[in-house]
């Protein structure tokens, strides 16, 4: 007995050392869980089981234990019964993981938000699908791409979506996902939100060769860095992009109330466009900046929706803010596969959507052009092929990309764009494999 008394006081004692020294983390792994249940459950309606089981089974987030209230719309998550966190979910603006500050009054002001009848199949509308085969399709070779993204369980792939000349030609999905399932498209956000940007260019209400309109730069080496070199990130401005541990970028997800300042507050460690530095606080930085281009919340909360989700059809896709009211465009926009792939279309097409130019050529050609000391792979808020990244496909393929292997790739070359989304990501090579099959069905 007093042998057990002693292993189980040092079992304690272990315990007790290893939460003091994880503890902050707890708050981060709790908050994930927490948000991340929260929109997968009332933005994609799947399980709390599934998610439990099947996204929150990797490292350290499968510690906690999440719940939900469907009576509040809240989802809250503890790790040992220690640090639990709240997320709430409000119709129209997602999910958000509140905090001290929250109060949820702060969100009244929803989008608003306006549905074209679906008289058109896709892409130009939600009514069904073209049933033409087209006579260079190899739609066998088709198959075997697709049976071959799927044969691995463990690479966790979730749909496929291959769209040629506006047309579906592949397309398949995981049981308990379907084409009415919205899909979190993480840093693909980042692309949306570029896209923002595009359009005012096109109106004429922004220049993104312009110095960032931040007042508190106004008085140090900052005020050098521009709008463009935001969206290539390369500001100079520190930043560490680690979602493993506390790092600047999880503690502006899992714990600022406005995501718009992380990066705002940062010092330059180069000056601008001296080199290239990934940053989702950027991202997010650029959705502050878009917000203070009018002149009310509500009219920033329905820029994205009229100008560029809703006129183009892409119904499901939502886009999340923070507790401020600003939309995270670093992470959190849900689409369905399919409007995934409008939003590639998009760009395949030039910025014209049936007749509906929304930005310009010059756009996608600037969104395109390789960033310095990117090595190739990035440009505006977009990765490139320029650098052969991908050996077997052509280099002028572009893509929004996002954690765990969340992708939309813009093939002009071929006419074709290809959405896959899943819980892993890929290596390089396996893309590579994908889209080389893929390629192969078109004669």
């Amino acid at each position: 007995m007093r042998k057990i008394k002693l292993l189980l006081g040092i079992i304690l004692v272990v315990v007790v050392i290893l939460a003091y020294f994880n503890y902050p983390k707890l708050n981060l792994i709790s908050g994930y869980a927490a948000k991340n249940m929260a929109s997968s459950v009332y933005v994609a309606g799947r399980s709390t089981e599934d998610v439990q089981f099947n996204d929150h089974d990797m490292p350290l987030i499968k510690l906690a234990n999440a719940t939900v209230s469907d009576q509040e719309h809240t989802a809250s998550a503890k790790v040992y019964g220690l640090m639990e966190r709240t997320a709430f979910y409000k119709e129209g603006l997602g999910a958000v993981l509140t905090n001290k500050e929250y109060s949820q009054h702060a969100f009244n002001t929803v989008p608003h938000r306006k549905t074209k009848k679906d008289t058109l199949p896709f892409p130009y509308g939600n009514n069904g699908l073209t049933d033409t085969l087209l006579p260079n399709v190899d739609y066998d070779q088709v198959e075997v791409a697709l049976n071959n993204a799927f044969q691995h369980p463990e690479e966790k792939t979730r749909t496929l979506l291959v769209v040629y000349k506006d047309q579906i030609i592949g397309e398949r999905y995981i049981n308990g996902f379907t084409e009415d399932t919205p899909i979190l498209g993480w840093s693909m956000t980042k692309s949306v939100l570029a896209t923002l940007y595009g359009i005012l260019q096109y109106q004429g209400q922004i220049d993104v060769t312009a110095p960032a309109p931040i007042k508190e730069w106004q008085n140090d080496g900052r005020k050098a860095i521009t709008i463009n070199n935001l969206l290539r990130m390369q500001s100079g401005l520190a930043w560490e992009e680690d979602y493993f541990k506390i790092s600047d970028v999880t503690k502006m997800l899992f714990l600022d109330s406005d995501m718009t300042l992380a990066q705002r507050k940062n010092e330059m460690i180069a000056p601008p466009g001296e080199i290239w530095n990934y940053s989702s606080g950027t991202s997010n930085l650029l959705s502050g900046i878009l917000r203070n281009q009018f002149g009310s919340h509500q009219t920033y909360l329905d820029f994205p929706y009229k100008e560029l989700i809703d006129r183009i059809g892409m119904h499901s896709m939502l886009l999340e803010t923070d507790l401020e009211g600003n939309y995270v465009g670093s992470s959190y926009a849900w689409a369905t596969t399919r409007d995934w792939a409008k939003f590639g279309l998009l760009y395949l097409h030039n910025g014209n959507w049936n007749g509906d130019q929304l930005f310009s050529k010059e756009w996608v050609d600037y969104i395109k052009t390789p960033t310095q000391n990117s090595d190739g792979k990035y440009g505006g808020h977009f990765w490139l092929n320029a650098g052969g990244i991908f050996p077997d496909i052509p280099t002028n393929v572009y893509s929004a990309n996002g954690f765990q292997g969340q992708r939309v790739f813009i093939i002009p070359s071929k006419d074709m764009v290809v959405v896959r989304t899943g819980l892993e990501e890929q290596t390089d090579e396996q893309y590579n494999t994908l889209l080389s099959e893929i390629l192969l069905a078109i004669q």
